[in-house]
């Protein structure tokens, strides 16, 4: 049977789900913001905001989300221009590769090596998640409120909150960054550009299990504050630093924008999400029995690529088959070599083995079962998936399979070909826009 997310999370477990209505927002579903609209309403709320005297760091996306980077920092920039004492730039990278020069350039439209020369003042780092120094613990969140965080899913650990101490010794932290449908949180943006934006690695770990634990397919897209979200904006509330949000609706693959919102990180997040969810997601009348999913190379592994089977499991047909298409791709994980040790499988697998799994990183062990999909596991049967996963890219076809992936050569792809099977669905552009199926029966909660 195929399931998509469920549409709302009833409970906040005890944080603040945001309001809309708190937020300054402009724009909205299917609307086209103009730039000069936008850097006026950028400048007039960072020009509200104050920052006289004060230390501000701003966390940014990486290159991986789509956004007008640029044109929004410049308009943050003359905001604060004169006001703020220092001002420090953090890409949240969560636990993705660093940024090269090249691509910071490219990334925040200043000439290469040389930020200064479109934002002077302006300090610009990666969040460096591989050194211990990058961070500072802020508290712990207890095994019982974990619990409750979670609707009993995780009983413990005690979790340390950990962040990147730019964050954490700024006066006012100000995110900005796109908002979008998302396997492990329900939609991304707000709150999650800290945690685990530029945050510890265990908070990463635990949330991340917590997403898997429900399965991607009861999460992706949903709306409110689902359990991760909620374990996220409790880390968040321990920022000893003025928290706020420029928050984004971004037409996928493009910078254009439909909707901006600012406000506390809960409030514009939750504004953002209602326009996310008329805009980010698309629905089928059937399904199919077979998915192309083309991977943009801005996705440079397959850990990242993987979004390109999230965002479209949902249309496959029971038994079907998904093939993500990037010939680009040559690697299974550079940050997270142990999911190449695992490989990829679903939660059934681990769960029901946890006595080999548990010292593994629980947010590798979530990243193999975001990508595997739905399935069962018991010591009979062993391991059954609901559709097939295919790698057509540059990873050899003994690694692809080794992982528990299937194969096709990148060569004999003719995207024409698909185009015409009228049992296959193409996504041009994968890893943004989510697909359901219009009349889909809803997973219960988990």
């Amino acid at each position: 049977m195929n399931v998509t997310a469920r549409p709302e999370w009833a409970d906040s477990y005890g944080t603040d789900p945001g309001d809309p209505t708190r937020a300054d927002v402009v724009g909205g579903p299917g609307e086209r913001l103009d730039p000069a609209a936008v850097d006026a309403f950028v400048h007039d709320v960072v020009t509200r905001t104050a920052v006289d005297g004060k230390r501000v760091c701003l966390v940014v996306p990486d290159a991986t989300r789509s956004c007008p980077l640029p044109q929004l920092l410049r308009a943050v920039h003359a905001g604060l221009a004169g006001r703020a004492s220092s001002v420090d730039v953090v890409i949240a990278l969560g636990t993705h590769q660093g940024m090269s020069e090249e691509q910071l350039a490219r990334h925040l439209g200043h000439p290469v090596g040389d930020p200064g020369a479109v934002y002077p003042g302006w300090n610009v780092v990666n969040h460096a998640s591989w050194d211990p120094a990058t961070f500072t613990t802020l508290g712990t969140i207890p095994a019982e409120r974990l619990a409750e965080l979670t609707g009993g899913l995780l009983t413990g650990p005690d979790v340390e909150v950990a962040i990147n101490r730019l964050v954490a010794e700024a006066d006012v932290a100000l995110v900005v960054g796109p908002v979008f449908p998302h396997e492990v949180v329900g939609f991304s943006g707000g709150n999650k550009y800290f945690f685990p934006g530029v945050s510890g690695q265990q908070v990463i770990d635990v949330s991340h299990w917590v997403g898997a634990l429900i399965t991607s397919a009861a999460m992706i897209g949903s709306r409110g504050v689902t359990p991760v979200r909620a374990l996220i904006n409790e880390a968040a509330a321990m920022v000893p630093a003025q928290r706020l949000a420029l928050c984004l609706v971004v037409a996928s693959g493009t910078d254009v924008l439909h909707a901006a919102a600012f406000g506390t990180p809960e409030d514009a997040w939750a504004a953002c999400a209602e326009v996310s969810t008329q805009t980010h997601v698309t629905y089928l009348d059937r399904p199919f029995r077979r998915v192309l999913s083309i991977v943009p190379e801005k996705y440079e592994d397959l850990w990242t690529a993987a979004k390109g089977f999230y965002k479209l499991e949902p249309v496959v047909a029971d038994g079907g088959e998904l093939i993500l298409y990037a010939p680009h791709i040559t690697q299974v994980s550079v940050m997270h070599p142990h999911i190449t040790e695992i490989g990829y499988h679903n939660r059934d697998y681990f769960t029901g083995q946890w006595e080999r799994f548990s010292d593994q990183p629980w947010g590798d062990l979530a990243h193999s079962t975001h990508l595997r999909g739905q399935g069962t596991w018991d010591a009979e049967h062993g391991e059954r998936n609901r559709v097939t996963v295919t790698l057509a890219t540059g990873i050899p076809e003994e690694v692809a399979r080794a992982v528990n992936l299937g194969y096709l050569d990148p060569a004999g792809v003719d995207v024409a070909e698909f185009l015409a099977d009228p049992e296959t669905f193409v996504e041009p552009h994968a890893g943004e826009v989510l697909y359901r199926l219009r009349d889909a029966p809803l997973p219960p909660p988990a």
